[in-house]
């Protein structure tokens, strides 16, 4: 079909042989009967070898099997398949694709098997992934300064753990994922007694637990195992945010859940096929790529509009939004609008797993993915976009990658040949300020105090940003087809390891410095608001029902206008020398006030031990 989708005015030979058709099941893989098809071998002699298929055949026809290819991940799926074969897609590498697709699947069903007994798990609620159980391959779980080695498993609800005893598991501690105990999930470095050496854990905190717990998958090198982990966590997260957030009960619960663990699965197929490493706008989880993806949001509003559309007995829900009822308003009012399956949910009940015992579907149930013949639903259009906007935003980022330079030194010289514009102005008002040149400055003045009586300046930042408007509109026009010049920046000179530890030193010693004259200035101000230096405090109190009464009677340009000439006017020769005098008598009052006290308590910080 993907060839013909490809091609569909090319006739394709017939083969040879009429006896390999796809009711034909005397072949069989080493593993047992695949979900499949019955014979890779017998399907590939009907695909010519030169044939590939391109990225929008595939992208239409793959997500019409639910297990194979979501619609929202589908341009993912195919350029993870495709990465080392020019993004054409063999029938090699989509029969391997399907091969480990079909591996993974029997796995979770025998784990699934294996974890009833071990696990105390509710009704629904299906094993997706189980590690730890290879002696090499533990799963550590810190908390605190204490490890222990055990079992990790994963569920469509929560995270279990089982620490490993003498030969034998102690009693699963169970994290929950579905109910919001407003959980964090990130990666996190981990390390002996506490230390933060490694970076192959993942945190996870909520409020049923009184200190975050870190779990760690050691391996020599790289930290895939924890980024699998981390991913497919999230992914279950997030499935549970958005039913949360569109209220969805019954059927429409499980169909997202549904979604969210066939997602796992392939991304699991893809993982253990290809070794395939995921960027962040490349995840195969559909609710982890509408979270990072420009446009995410719509893509997850179109599909709870989609939900809302399923073929259900129950009382449909009415939390999905105003947003979602005027977009079903506009389906009906326009065409026909035909009733959804929760084609997911029936693919996991056809594959072996149950999450909804009493589906009670009304009708005719259609075994289809999301998509329309003839037509492009919503949800692919909304995925499309996204994609556009994808494409761009990465165009964006390699742009940030190339100028991304190491070194304080050589980042703040970029810094300062950025930022030269405003250095140059900040240079020349001082400059003016100083008055070396009275003539200069006195024109200044002069002219910035008329603005402000006349109240001008407000319509100061309006202007600037008018004329940069313009600036930006006239650089368009006449520099179109150019690229832009290339910022040129002189580094410092280079410095070895020594010399940069020691400036290093120097920043944050000056760093320092500057948080102490802060706290300071703090802890005197806080002085004088609690009166601890009766004199200063009268003064400060006098000077505050001034200011006060300044600016109920009097009008605020005129306070502005003060404020100006005060500061402008310091270096003026005429009272330089009393500016002088005013502002030491004013550093000597400030010396004079102490600061308030502070007291710094030890906290203990001892942990039990575990």
């Amino acid at each position: 079909m993907m060839l013909a989708w490809e091609s569909p005015n090319v006739q394709s030979e017939t083969p040879d042989k009429e006896n390999a058709s796809c009711s034909n099941e005397e072949v069989e893989s080493d593993d047992g009967w695949s979900l499949f098809y019955s014979n890779s071998t017998t399907m590939a002699i009907q695909v010519d070898e030169k044939k590939t298929v391109g990225r929008e055949a595939f992208a239409r026809i793959a997500p019409v099997c639910a297990v194979v290819a979501d619609i929202i991940t589908v341009h993912n799926l195919f350029d993870a398949l495709t990465s080392s074969s020019g993004h054409r897609l063999h029938f090699l590498v989509y029969d391997k694709y399907i091969r480990s697709l079909d591996k993974i699947i029997k796995s979770v069903k025998n784990a699934f098997a294996s974890s009833i007994g071990n696990l105390q798990l509710s009704e629904g609620e299906i094993v997706i992934d189980v590690d730890g159980t290879v002696p090499t391959q533990p799963v550590l779980q810190h908390i605190g300064i204490s490890a222990w080695p055990g079992r990790l498993t994963l569920t469509n609800n929560a995270l279990y753990f089982e620490s490993l005893g003498v030969g034998l598991y102690d009693q699963a501690i169970r994290y929950d994922l579905a109910t919001d105990m407003k959980q964090v999930i990130k990666p996190e470095l981990t390390g002996p007694l506490g230390a933060r050496l490694f970076d192959k854990a993942v945190m996870y905190k909520s409020t049923s637990i009184a200190e975050p717990v870190y779990l760690e998958f050691p391996e020599f090198k790289g930290n895939s195992r924890r980024d699998y982990w981390l991913d497919v966590c999230l992914e279950i997260l997030h499935a549970h945010r958005f039913i949360r957030k569109h209220n969805f009960k019954g059927i429409q619960k499980s169909e997202v859940l549904a979604k969210a663990i066939i997602g796992i699965l392939r991304f699991r197929a893809v993982r253990e096929a290809f070794n395939f490493s995921m960027s962040h706008y490349k995840t195969l989880l559909a609710f982890n790529l509408a979270e990072s993806l420009p446009g995410g949001d719509t893509i997850l509003e179109t599909l709870s509009c989609r939900l809302a559309l399923l073929n259900v007995g129950a009382t449909q829900h009415n939390g999905t939004g105003t947003a979602c009822a005027k977009r079903r308003l506009t389906l009906s009012l326009t065409k026909w609008q035909p009733t959804l399956s929760p084609v997911s949910l029936l693919t996991l009940d056809r594959l072996g797993f149950t999450l909804q015992k009493e589906a009670n579907l009304d009708g005719e149930v259609v075994m289809v993915g999301e998509v329309c013949v003839g037509e492009i639903n919503p949800l692919e259009m909304a995925v499309k976009q996204s994609v556009l906007e994808t494409g761009r935003a990465e165009a964006a980022q390699a742009t940030v990658d190339q100028v991304k330079v190491e070194g304080i030194d050589t980042n703040v010289a970029v810094m300062k040949e950025l930022l030269f514009p405003v250095i140059e102005s900040a240079r020349r008002l001082q400059l003016l300020a100083s008055w070396e040149d009275s003539s200069k400055s006195t024109v200044f003045l002069v002219l910035t105090g008329y603005t402000i009586l006349r109240g001008w300046i407000r319509y100061m930042l309006p202007a600037i940003f008018f004329i940069m408007s313009i600036l930006m509109l006239w650089r368009k026009h006449f520099n179109r087809g150019k690229t832009l010049e290339t910022f040129r920046v002189t580094p410092p000179p280079n410095r070895n390891a020594v010399e940069q530890l020691l400036a290093l030193q120097e920043a944050i010693t000056q760093v320092e410095a500057l948080i102490q004259a802060g706290n300071i200035i703090l802890l005197k101000i806080r002085a004088l608001l609690f009166a601890i230096p009766p004199q200063a405090t009268d003064k400060v109190a006098l000077l505050m029902v001034f200011m006060a009464a300044a600016f109920a009677f009097v009008p605020l340009r005129y306070i502005v206008l003060l404020v100006f000439l005060e500061f402008f006017t310091r270096e003026m020769p005429y009272r330089k020398e009393s500016s002088d005098r005013w502002v030491r008598r004013v550093k000597e009052w400030w010396v004079k006030i102490p600061a308030a006290p502070v007291q710094l308590l030890k906290v203990d910080n001892d942990k039990k031990k575990i």
